[in-house]
């Protein structure tokens, strides 16, 4: 029964939200002005943030927020799917990046291609152009990653840096290193929160997702929608405006969506941030990127898009799509992750830490309920997950010219 609800659920905001991206719906009493971004969002608390383009060898332009520190080691922070560089900073004085910049870490905060900040091409319209969303997860490790990691060896004159990704950001790592393993000697160490990789083992919630996704993904295609989760969709005021209210936004929104999803912790993602999580979630990636995430949970094999056996033949030289070879992977690798986690499971983050060939770090947070969520918008981030990622940098994040 409570399977057949989230396939109910899951179908409907799926449908609403391609009827309305569609008939461009008016949703009123929602306010016109829009969040803080992320550069003025440091500069309330304190710091001023350098703003850079950064163009793929495919020709994306991805956007590099900067936050200069006296340490002189770089550490580049990475968002995972559907998120922005936003969600780094949206805890203010309890952010990641503002702590790191307040411990005078040289801070870098990255935008995966088609999100918020990183929406442009030299020559395609986002817009207009069905073939500037035909990218996944696999582009953002194997273009965006080396575009940025260059772009900032090269403005401080490091050789290396360090890495602190998020989900899916910690994902595009691996794609790194097995694609383009030259890429492994250019980091000190890659320290991987919520460490998406396998989905061999899936929450009833995710596998439930994962079988709906050929439905979605016919719906979205069908409706020639490309883009998921865009900012200028009418779906946007009317999530904020439902999760809003005070008498059953958060039952509807954190309760049955978000811990449903990623676990469930109240006290560290409190009712009144709410607000200010959807004002900056979701962000917008493409539909072909949640494709290949589910290509992955259902062969159970951490590998490349499949394109089907024609396609692939001509792509992998097989009829199947190639795994990534995670024993190219040779950057140092910290996982850190949680026993309450609704998407990485215990037994997923044992089996990448089987296949990586440098895990210099395998941490279960002591936090108990510590899940998907609590990696990054977590209450008491600085007491239970921070200490842990500045005893690795301190260890790890040394200066190589």
């Amino acid at each position: 029964m409570e399977s057949c609800r989230i396939i109910a659920a899951a179908v409907l905001f799926f449908s609403v939200y391609v009827i309305q991206c569609r008939q461009n719906l008016v949703v009123r009493g929602v306010p016109e002005d829009g969040p803080l971004n992320f550069t003025a969002l440091a500069s309330k608390y304190g710091h001023s943030v350098e703003e850079y383009d950064v163009v793929t060898e495919d020709g994306y332009i991805l956007k590099l927020f900067h936050i200069p520190g006296y340490r002189s080691q770089p550490v580049l922070l990475m968002h995972g799917i559907i998120d922005s560089a936003d969600t780094f900073i949206i805890r203010g004085e309890g952010s990641l990046a503002i702590t790191l910049a307040n411990e005078g870490y040289d801070m870098w905060a990255g935008n995966s291609r088609g999100s918020r900040y990183s929406r442009r091409h030299i020559t395609l319209d986002p817009d207009v152009d069905k073939k500037y969303w035909d990218f996944s997860f696999h582009d953002s490790g194997y273009y965006d990653l080396p575009a940025m990691i260059d772009f900032i060896l090269d403005k401080t004159a490091q050789r290396k840096l360090s890495a602190i990704g998020h989900s899916q950001g910690n994902t595009i790592f691996y794609v790194l290193g097995s694609t383009r393993p030259e890429y492994n000697e250019k980091i000190n160490v890659m320290i991987a929160i919520s460490p998406v990789c396998f989905i061999n083992n899936p929450s009833p919630t995710i596998q439930t997702l994962i079988t709906l996704s050929p439905l979605i993904d016919s719906v979205l295609e069908g409706f020639g929608q490309e883009e998921v989760f865009n900012d200028n969709s009418s779906l946007r005021p009317l999530i904020k405006a439902i999760c809003a209210q005070k008498n059953f936004g958060y039952a509807i929104c954190a309760h049955g969506v978000l811990f449903l999803i990623g676990g469930s912790d109240p006290e560290e993602m409190e009712e009144d941030f709410l607000p200010i999580v959807v004002e900056y979630y979701p962000s917008g990636t493409s539909r072909k990127n949640s494709l290949h995430v589910a290509q992955v949970a259902v062969r159970k094999k951490f590998v490349q898009f499949d394109y089907g056996a024609r396609k692939n033949l001509d792509l992998y030289n097989t009829t199947y799509p190639s795994k990534y070879d995670l024993g190219k992977v040779t950057m140092r690798v910290a996982l850190l992750f949680g026993s309450n986690d609704g998407i990485v499971s215990l037994k997923d983050v044992r089996l990448l830490r089987r296949n990586l060939p440098n895990v210099v770090v395998y941490r279960m947070m002591e936090h108990k309920k510590f899940n998907h969520i609590d990696a990054v918008w977590g209450r008491n981030m600085k007491k239970y997950l921070f200490p842990h990622i500045f005893e690795i940098l301190e260890k790890y994040n040394t200066p190589v010219r």
